[in-house]
Order: structure tokens, then sequence, then C-alpha cells
């Protein structure tokens, strides 16, 4: 059986015990497992050090200086998801060039965050929690719910919403024709802005889309989610928004982690710490999914 030399958990990836076993049988050397993320690029680099392969959460940054100074280097796992080379907490296409196989896991915590979604949103519009969106209790039925992105999240929550009589729209890089044909209906980001009372963010990191002048396009009496890693507007356009009168936004732990403190204090702001993607069969399908793309790479 084919295996590496040594490999490294660089961070705390998350694998569960289990699956860190399954890694010693592709290590010739002991597994080296961190539980901590790497204050420097120097530790970073003596972490790694002649290592072959490592394993990395989304809470690393493995830059090109980092690759170049590790010669061995054959595989790059990311224990988290790989949307984009430009939203990458690793430089993918550096690696690539330089022959490192760079692989990332998809559709894992998904099923949590649209159960987050749903019951946020139900909280907010019957006023089961602190706050109520409008004088009398609403339902979702006929509200003009946006999503902006509709990669795997984007369209489970579609999926969620069709049977609770919401009226979907969307808007995404590219058109999805056969999600058009299920009822959802495709709008340019202003027009969809201009129409919805809802807006749900599901965009890769490093993405902005939302600044002053579409805050402005959305107005006030609506609600925005975001359970993106990371921000897609400028905050300062948010706080003037979201100080209209009757706007509330809701956030998870991801979806909040780069607003300030300052921000999430503001009325009428929903915001946890806990990611609503992590679960324990999130764990699990994560641990599964790395050790997936690691055997693929000796098939």
């Amino acid at each position: 059986m084919k295996k590496f030399n040594r490999i490294v958990c660089v961070d705390h990836t998350k694998l569960e015990d289990w699956a860190i076993d399954k890694l010693k049988e592709f290590s010739e050397a002991k597994v080296d497992v961190y539980k901590d993320s790497p204050e420097t690029e120097k530790e970073l680099i003596n972490r790694i050090g002649d290592a072959e392969a490592v394993i990395v959460s989304w809470k690393t940054q493995i830059p090109e200086n980092v690759i170049k100074q590790c010669s061995n280097l054959k595989y790059i796992g990311m224990a988290c998801s790989l949307y984009d080379d430009e939203s990458a907490n690793v430089a993918v296409d550096f690696a690539r060039e330089k022959g490192i196989t760079v692989k990332g896991i998809f559709d894992y915590g998904d099923p949590g965050v649209i159960e987050f979604i749903i019951s946020e949103l139900i909280r907010l519009l019957h006023g089961f929690g602190e706050n109520q969106w409008r004088k009398l209790p609403v339902e979702l039925t006929d509200k003009k719910i946006g999503i902006l992105g509709l990669g795997t999240t984007g369209q489970m929550l579609a999926e969620a919403l069709f049977p609770l009589g919401a009226d979907l729209y969307y808007f995404s890089r590219s058109r999805k024709k056969d999600w058009e044909e299920k009822g959802i209906k495709y709008l340019e980001l202003e027009e969809l802005l201009e129409t919805t009372e809802i807006i749900s963010l599901h965009l890769p990191k490093n993405i902005e889309i939302l600044s002053e002048k579409e805050f402005k396009t959305f107005g006030s009496g609506k609600i925005l989610i975001n359970t993106s890693l990371g921000l897609p507007f400028e905050e300062k356009a948010f706080v003037k928004w979201i100080k209209a009168e009757g706007n509330f936004a809701i956030f998870d732990g991801d979806g909040g982690a780069s607003l300030s403190e300052e921000t999430k204090e503001i009325n009428r702001v929903i915001s946890y710490d806990k990611s609503a993607g992590w679960s324990a069969e999130t764990q699990r399908r994560l641990s599964e999914k790395v050790l997936e793309n690691l055997k693929s790479y000796f098939n």
C-alpha cells in the first residue's frame, strides 16, 4: 500500500478520533495532530517540516511562501469547503503549479444551516423570541424570499421553502435553468432586492456583494440572513440599513464572526456565537469526506 512519509494535521481540523486512526494507515511515520492554530508562518512551516501531506482547517492560511519552504509537500487536504481558488485559505493555484494536489470538501454542514435559517425565520415572523418582524405574526406563505448564491446551501434552502409556500427568487453568477423549472425565479441583483422582503446570503469568502447602493435598493421593513463565511457586504452600509425602521438581520456564528461587537449589539441584529453548520453529523461527514479525498489521491 502506498503511503506518505508523514501526515500532519496542522491545526484543529475537528477530525474524529477514528478518522485520525485511519490517517495512520496512509503515513509511514506517526501522524502529528495539533489542536490549535499556528500563531506565525514560521510556526506553521516548522509544524509541516518534511511532511508530504497536511490536513488543514479553514482557520489557517497556507500561502505561497509556506508552500515554497515546505518542498516535500505532495498533498494538501482541506478539512473545509473549497468553493473556488480566490476564496480559499490555501494558495491553490500556486500549489498545483508545484505539482501539489489540493482537495477540499463540500456539502458537510449544510443541513444544520438550513435548520437554523428556517427556525430563526419562523421565530422572527411569529414573534416566538424577543423580536417580531411585523405588528401581527405572519407565515412564510407567499413571502418573497431572495437567495443570493444558488450553490448547494442555496438549493437546499429553496427545497426547504417550496413546501412552505414561499415565493422564491435567486441571483447567482450563473443561471440555474433546472432550478428555474422547479419554480425559483432568476432576477438580476437590483431587481431581486427591490422585489423581495427577505434575503439569505450564501456566498464564498471574500465576496462583497452589498454596499450602500444595494442596501438603499433593498429598503426598509426587510430581513437579511447571513450564514456565509465572512461578510458579503460593507459593514458600515449594513449598520446604516439595520437602523432603518422595521429591518432585522440574522447571523449564525460563521456569518457574524466578522461583525464588530458594536454592530452585534444594535437593536434588531440577531446573532449567535455558534456555527449553524456544526453538529455531530457535520463532524462525521467532514471526517468521512477528508478521508475519501485522501484515499482518492492514491487511486
